[in-house]
């Protein structure tokens, strides 16, 4: 039996769109660091989770770098004149994006944490 290339080019798309989702599947959100209590926490502790947070800030960029690789990836594919491909392609960018919102959404959370935490230490130490 003969397949013809024009036969295998969705199979090759299917298989590139779902090579995309496992990409993302090599994207590891960090986890949030502990941050210090401010009320009670001694200089050094605050120093210590300012670097926490700092160190989580660099590894969350990088997750979301390979986040934007993903849904750049299942966007181009997402362009496939096969509908199996471009559903596939849709259905990865629109997990990559969520997760790439995600990202976004806990580094905000992690600073805005650390900064009442800031607060709280300079109101004790006053």
């Amino acid at each position: 039996m003969r397949c013809s290339t024009k036969a295998l080019a969705p199979i090759a798309l299917v298989s590139a769109a779902i090579s995309g989702t496992v990409v993302a599947a090599d994207c590891n959100a960090p986890a949030k660091p502990q941050l210090p209590d401010g009320a009670t926490a001694s200089m050094e502790q605050m120093l210590v989770g300012q670097k926490a947070v700092r160190a989580f800030q660099v590894s969350n960029t990088e997750y979301m770098q390979c986040l934007e690789r993903d849904f750049n990836a299942a966007e181009s594919n997402a362009q496939s004149p096969d509908a199996a491909t471009r559903a596939l392609a849709q259905a990865a960018y629109a997990q990559s994006v969520e997760a790439y919102n995600a990202a976004v959404s806990a580094e905000e959370e992690v600073a805005g944490a650390f900064n009442i935490e800031l607060r709280e230490y300079k109101a004790a130490k006053r």
